[in-house]
């Protein structure tokens, strides 16, 4: 079985800047109670899924070629 690393990481990835988004109003709140950590934390796995979009579509792409040469190259005849 075969899952859609690409929709996975996109979906986590949009996750990370819907609550970076969703926390961004209280940064005063959180900077008080000491806090801010959470927000540069979903800042940054916003920017790691990025990274992680951009590796799973190369990969899939590197697969997709090497399954090409593979079907194009003609099995040797013993």
């Amino acid at each position: 079985m075969e899952a859609n690393d690409v929709a996975i990481v996109t979906g986590g990835t949009v996750l990370w800047l819907v609550a970076f988004v969703v926390l961004l109003p209280f940064h005063g709140w959180l900077s008080r109670h000491g806090h801010t950590d959470w927000l540069w934390t979903c800042l940054a796995g916003f920017g790691l899924g990025l990274i992680g979009i951009w590796y799973c579509r190369a990969r899939r792409a590197a697969i997709a070629r090497s399954r090409q040469s593979a079907e194009a190259t003609p099995e040797p005849t013993a």
